[in-house]
């Protein structure tokens, strides 16, 4: 007769007993990528289906095929939108051409840029005004990144690793100034800025770090649970540079291996042999309801419930677009 039928505990196993979940937090949405889908399903209310979105609204395939689902219609590039219809532009920035061939096509435009993007493209254009050479970090067809060198084409060049800073090219070595994509590791960065530096001894640091807040904190959220961790899994999709991230930050601080999912359905079984303790987190454009999907996966094969690991407060909060929000009072609309 076992325990349970005598009313009794099970006994665990060791091996069971030592096992642990972390949840890493913050994780998920931040207020930007909250922003961008909140606009993309108001203007889906507001003017009905269909509604245009240039490139992913987020990188995130399950939030794109959920506003496909509602009337959303994707679009690489506004050369594709019927003319005089609405589109939205994506989280990541568009460029001032990309602005201009919407009004060539008479396009009702709904700007879902993230705040924190749309500082980067300022400091952009004041650094061009007062004709600095701009080395842009980031990663090379990124849509941001597309974005923020085209608010100065002439002024900005690329840096994506540091192995690239010998050849860079300036006119004047006084006057460079370097700005970053918003989604980069942290760490990556300031090892790229410490070699342009060296090179250029007189480099003008931007006003503001442009990591945004969201990715810092996520990277350090991660670092935390990742030190002791067998596996760390991160909740994201693969064109999402914030989720990459995640990944390599939590081999660079100590883990043992890690993974990026899309969901729970892409973990493998492989990956839980012999592993005891696993921290969970997910990128900036992930809804919560993956993440509880892999934690619900990794109770129904004997992991304990997660224990949250809080890094930081966010309480951030952007306010929808503003053509947004004016047509959403002409009509009545919360």
């Amino acid at each position: 007769m076992s325990s349970s039928d005598l009313g009794m505990p099970p006994v665990l196993a060791p091996d069971d007993a030592d096992r642990a979940v972390q949840l890493a937090a913050p994780r998920g949405y931040c207020a930007g990528v909250d922003r961008a889908v909140i606009t993309v399903e108001k203007a889906l209310e507001l003017y009905g289906a269909p509604v245009y979105v240039r490139k992913q609204i987020v990188h995130n395939k399950h939030v794109v095929a959920n506003l496909e689902s509602r009337g959303a219609v994707f679009v690489e590039e506004v050369a594709e939108v019927p003319e005089g219809a609405t589109v939205v532009f994506s989280a990541h920035g568009v460029s001032p051409e990309v602005h201009r061939q919407s009004e060539e096509r008479s396009l009702k435009t709904i700007d879902a840029t993230c705040p924190l993007v749309t500082k980067v493209h300022h400091e952009a254009r004041r650094f061009a005004t007062e004709d600095y050479d701009i080395l842009l970090i980031g990663h090379e067809g990124h849509e941001e990144v597309e974005g923020t060198a085209g608010e100065a084409p002439e002024h900005i060049q690329l840096v994506q690793t540091p192995a690239d800073v010998a050849g860079i090219e300036v006119r004047d070595p006084t006057k460079v100034a370097w700005l970053s994509q918003t989604t980069l590791s942290v760490d990556e960065t300031m090892t790229i800025v410490r070699a342009i530096r060296d090179r250029f001894p007189d480099l003008l640091d931007p006003p503001s770090d442009d990591i945004c807040y969201a990715t810092q904190n996520r990277q350090m959220a991660v670092k935390e649970i990742a030190r002791e961790a067998d596996l760390v899994i991160v909740v994201g999709s693969g064109n999402s540079s914030n989720s990459v991230r995640l990944v390599e930050v939590a081999l660079e601080s100590g883990a043992r291996s890690a993974y990026r999912v899309d969901d729970a359905s892409e973990i493998d079984e492989a990956w839980l042999e012999g592993v005891q303790r696993v921290s969970v987190t997910s990128g900036a454009s992930v809804p919560e309801d993956l993440v509880d999907g892999v934690l619900a996966f990794l109770a129904e094969r004997g992991y304990p419930d997660a224990v949250a690991v809080q890094t930081a407060e966010e309480s951030l909060i952007f306010a929808l677009p503003p053509e947004l929000r004016r047509d959403m009072r002409a009509a009545g609309v919360s």
